[in-house]
């Protein structure tokens, strides 16, 4: 088993961001405008902080567990990644046609490595589009072609040929190429 747990970093940014968001609360005391980075300050705190505590991802050879939803391998029949790579985000098309979003907020290495831990697990789903085996099993076999002979090409012209020809024999019946001797 393969456990994918949160970064750390998610946490971190989320009390900046609280910090953040203080420092313009007490700023909009004296100036009511810094109110408004306030709000967006807590708002990105709150959406950091859900990511960073999004349950662990746990990948065996016979399922994937997200949370409290198990799923087998076998059960799954699409897989699709969006341009998202760190938080990680992809949809699963399961056989009862339901779908499941995996969101992955990890280091954008391990995110690599468990979307491609799924797509070479479920052997049974379209990657993207474009079937399992096409991917990472056998590929598609081209149609096959009758072998043709290669084509020859004329190097000589006929007369040439026939120098070439005559003194080939010369030398085959004397036995060596060197005359002199």
């Amino acid at each position: 088993m393969i456990r994918f747990t949160p970064a750390r970093t998610y946490l971190t940014v989320a009390a900046v961001a609280l910090g953040l968001a203080a420092f313009s609360a007490w700023c909009a005391r004296s100036w009511l405008p810094a109110v408004i980075p306030a709000v967006l300050f807590v708002a990105s705190a709150a959406f950091v902080l859900w990511l960073g505590l999004r349950p662990a991802i746990e990948v065996t050879d016979q399922t994937l567990k997200a949370g409290s939803r198990l799923v087998k391998w076998s059960e799954v029949r699409r897989v699709d990644q969006t341009g998202w790579v760190s938080p990680m985000v992809a949809d699963l098309t399961l056989a009862d046609n339901s779908r499941l979003r995996l969101i992955y907020p990890g280091e954008t290495e391990s995110s690599n490595r468990l979307l491609r831990m799924i797509q070479q697990r479920s052997t049974q789903a379209l990657i993207n589009g474009v079937p399992h085996r096409q991917l990472f099993g056998e590929a598609a076999r081209p149609k096959a072609v009758a072998a043709q002979p290669a084509p020859k090409y004329r190097l000589l012209n006929e007369e040439d040929e026939a120098d070439v020809e005559r003194l080939y024999q010369k030398l085959r019946t004397a036995g060596s190429l060197d005359s002199e001797k």
